[in-house]
């Protein structure tokens, strides 16, 4: 993923707190093998949960349709996996 997210214009909507946790998470992103990016998203999960960030389906949405544009099927396929299990595991925390 290269920094060219940062400048999608729908991103001018979002607190900059968000903002700021997430370019943090892509630095993570970027460095972590791919078979961690499972416990990286668990991770900025927790972080922003300690923070009070939470983040809505529309805002998931976005961003991943961002972080996943320059990435290949079977990527995608992998992000769309993490996205999912993201949302479930939020929605049993807010129960």
């Amino acid at each position: 993923m290269n920094a060219n997210w940062k400048q999608d214009p729908r991103l001018k909507k979002m607190n900059p707190q968000k903002i700021s946790l997430l370019t943090e998470f892509a630095k993570r992103v970027e460095s972590a093998p791919k078979d961690q990016l499972l416990p990286t998203l668990l991770s900025l999960n927790a972080e922003a949960s300690k923070k009070g960030i939470q983040f809505n389906d529309e805002e998931t949405d976005l961003l991943m349709s961002i972080m996943s544009a320059n990435m290949n099927e079977n990527e995608k396929k992998r992000m769309e996996t993490l996205r999912l299990l993201s949302r479930n595991l939020s929605r049993r925390g807010n129960k």
